[in-house]
């Protein structure tokens, strides 16, 4: 009877449109990007040099805007421990991803992470990275992206 119910409902629904004039769709945006469409900039000065960046959505600068960029690093490539002010969500594409969590860097804790991997990083957890081979990957956050070392020595922009 329940089903019959939802049935009618949904059949409902399809042939009146919506329930409720007020409750419309969003307008849906379509947006693609290939990889040779990309443009890769240098990383920014907060992060280790070497790594370039491309943006695919949103502004990492814009507090409070979604974005969703691509990170190319070279082989050896190491953010030393540090943490952000959101969350962070990581997928590897290509390369090796090493990842630990800490406030002080110890390659015997690294996990590697393969293309296909996906990593999660809480804000103000503390992390580190480094690279086994080119690795590209890409991070989704909210803005406006911070970088905060646990050692300020380690800090690229204060040297």
């Amino acid at each position: 009877m329940h089903a019959r119910l939802l049935a009618s409902l949904a059949v409902l629904v399809l042939v009146n449109g919506t329930i409720s004039s007020e409750e419309k769709p969003a307008k849906l945006t379509h947006m693609v990007a290939l990889p040779d469409d990309l443009k890769w900039g240098d990383a920014p000065p907060g992060l280790p040099p070497g790594g370039k960046m491309a943006i695919l959505d949103g502004d990492p600068g814009k507090a409070g805007s979604v974005f969703t960029l691509r990170a190319k690093l070279p082989d050896g490539y190491i953010v030393p421990p540090h943490f952000h002010g959101t969350d962070e969500s990581i997928t590897v594409l290509e390369g090796s991803l090493g990842i630990a969590v800490g406030d002080k860097f110890d390659k015997s804790k690294i996990r590697y992470l393969p293309p296909g991997s996906f990593a999660r990083m809480s804000k103000g957890e503390k992390h580190y990275v480094m690279c086994k081979g080119a690795t590209i990957i890409q991070v989704t956050a909210t803005g406006p992206f911070d970088i905060t070392y646990i050692d300020p020595t380690d800090d690229p922009r204060k040297k």
